[in-house]
């Protein structure tokens, strides 16, 4: 902990000496324009702004475990992941919504391998609810197939959601799916036109 205090101390001292900083952080707190809501992993080795080179404003977050987009129901009281969903829609007008999956995933790989999680009940309901179950896991640790698969899931799910449905149909968002390689750095994008994981 004391690295990262450190780092903020820093932080907040390198703003306050650089005009140019705070004319940009400045334009921040009138409000925000993202260009993309970025779905991710919870998992700590994945770091959008990282990935992506995105500055501060650049993109709208929503990490759960998995990756995972609850599928809309409207006879449900809606949760914060769909909250998220909306808000990037309807009032931040996101052009691009990216649902990123990543090897090594914990939450897919213990779907995929049918791992005992009776010691951690939230997290199996979590999964249980989902991540679909029966994913290949024929590729080692990395669980690429799976983790690709479970991506595909959560783009027709995002399709499901009102907010996100009536901008695709008039072109106003686009959906894209993207693996990446923790081990290597590698992004790959999916093709809806081959249906495979091409490198971007």
């Amino acid at each position: 902990m004391e690295t990262f205090i450190t780092h903020a101390r820093d932080f907040t001292a390198r703003i306050a000496e650089r005009r140019e900083e705070q004319e940009t952080f400045g334009r921040l707190a009138a409000g925000q324009s993202p260009l993309a809501l970025f779905i991710t992993c919870s998992d700590s080795r994945v770091v959008p702004s990282l990935i992506t080179g995105a500055r501060p404003g650049e993109l709208f977050e929503l990490r759960t475990a998995g990756n995972a987009v609850p599928r809309y129901e409207a006879d449900r009281p809606a949760g914060a992941e769909a909250a998220t969903i909306e808000y990037a829609m309807r009032v931040l007008g996101v052009a691009d919504i990216v649902v990123c999956g990543h090897s090594h995933c914990g939450a897919v790989g213990a779907r995929a391998r049918g791992d005992d999680l009776t010691g951690l009940p939230v997290v199996r309901d979590w999964l249980d609810r989902q991540v679909s179950g029966g994913l290949p896991c024929d590729d080692g640790p990395t669980v690429a197939g799976a983790v690709k698969r479970h991506v595909r899931e959560q783009l027709e799910r995002l399709r499901g959601h009102p907010c996100v449905g009536e901008r695709l149909e008039t072109g106003a968002v686009r959906l894209h799916g993207w693996y990446y390689e923790v081990h290597t750095g590698l992004v790959m994008a999916h093709d809806p036109e081959t249906d495979h994981f091409l490198p971007l």
